[in-house]
C-alpha cells in the first residue's frame, strides 16, 4: 500500500514539474506583457510579478497596426485548411481502411513515407508550382487565400490518422448497413463518418494549430500586407515598434486565444471513446 502510494507520488511530481515547466514560458509571455514601459523586462535577477500591472499593451496592439484584419486572414486560412484537411483525409483513409484494391499497402506506405520529408525540403518546388498557377496575392485577394491554403489542404498524418480511425471500427456494423441496403458512399457518410468524430477533431485540432501558428509560407508567399496573416503581421510589429518586446508579447497572448477556444469547443470529442455507443449490447 505504502509502496504504490511512493510510486504514485513520484508520477505525479513528476507530471506536475513538466507541466510547470511547459507553463513557464507562456506565464512569463503574460508577464511580460503586463510589465509597463517603467519596468525593465531584462532585469537581473528576473522579476516575474509586474510592480505595475496595466493593459496598454493590448490596447496599443490593436492601436497601432491592422491586428483584426491579421486575425481575420489567419482565421480564414485556418478554417479552409482544416475543412480541406478533414474531407481530403477522411476520403483518402476510407479506401486505404475499409476496401481491397490492388496497390493498398505500397499505396499507404508511399504516403507514409512522406511524413518523414520535412516541408522545408519541397517548399522551393511547391513554391515554384505556386507561382506558376498564379496562387499569390499580386494577382487577387482569393488566390493569395488559396496559395496560403492549398500546399497544406491534405497531409499524410491526416491520412494516417484517419484511416487508423476507420480500421477501429468493428466489421459487423458496416456488415449490417450492407443488409439495410446502404452502398458504400452512405456507409462512409452515415455510419462511419459519425463513429470517428474524436478522430476528427484531433486532425482539426492539430491542423488548425499548424496553420494558425505558421510563419515561414507566409513571409515566403505574402506580398500584400492586407493578407498578411498574424504571425507574420506580429513579427512586423517587433521590426515597428524597435522591438518592443511587451506589445510582441501583448499580440502573441491573444493570438493564441483562439487555439484554445478551439481546442475547449472540440475537448469532449477530444476525450471521447472512438466507438463509444455504436454498438449496444
Amino acid at each position: 500500500m505504502i509502496k504504490n502510494f511512493f510510486k504514485g507520488l513520484n508520477i505525479h511530481t513528476f507530471l506536475i514539474t513538466m507541466s510547470l515547466l511547459s507553463l513557464f514560458p507562456f506565464l512569463w509571455l503574460i508577464s511580460t506583457a503586463l510589465k509597463g514601459n517603467s519596468e525593465n523586462i531584462f532585469e537581473y535577477p528576473p522579476v516575474f510579478i509586474p510592480k505595475h500591472m496595466t493593459f496598454e499593451n493590448f490596447m496599443g496592439v490593436w492601436k497601432q497596426i491592422p491586428f483584426l484584419l491579421y486575425f481575420l486572414n489567419s482565421f480564414i486560412v485556418a478554417a479552409f485548411t482544416v475543412i480541406l484537411n478533414l474531407i481530403l483525409s477522411s476520403l483518402a483513409a476510407y479506401p486505404l481502411a475499409r476496401m481491397n484494391f490492388m496497390g493498398k499497402k505500397v499505396t499507404f506506405f508511399a504516403i507514409l513515407a512522406t511524413i518523414m520529408v520535412p516541408f522545408q525540403t519541397i517548399m522551393l518546388p511547391v513554391y515554384i508550382i505556386t507561382l506558376k498557377l498564379h496562387l499569390v496575392d499580386s494577382y487577387s485577394t482569393i488566390m493569395g487565400y488559396l496559395g496560403l491554403i492549398l500546399p497544406f489542404a491534405v497531409n499524410a498524418f491526416g491520412i494516417f490518422l484517419m484511416r487508423q480511425a476507420f480500421l477501429a471500427i468493428p466489421k459487423e456494423i458496416e456488415e449490417s448497413a450492407v443488409i439495410d441496403g446502404c452502398n458504400s458512399w452512405q456507409i462512409f457518410t452515415k455510419l462511419l463518418l459519425p463513429l470517428v468524430k474524436p478522430a476528427m477533431a484531433t486532425l482539426a485540432i492539430f491542423t488548425f494549430v499548424g496553420s494558425w501558428g505558421e510563419f515561414l509560407w507566409p513571409s515566403i508567399v505574402l506580398t500584400n500586407e492586407k493578407l498578411f496573416t498574424l504571425p507574420v503581421g506580429i513579427n512586423n510589429l517587433q521590426s515597428a515598434f524597435s522591438a518592443d518586446y511587451r506589445l510582441v508579447a501583448a499580440g502573441s497572448i491573444i493570438s493564441i486565444i483562439p487555439i484554445v477556444l478551439f481546442f475547449l469547443l472540440l475537448q469532449r470529442y477530444f476525450i471521447s471513446g472512438t466507438t463509444e455507443g455504436s454498438v449496444k449490447g
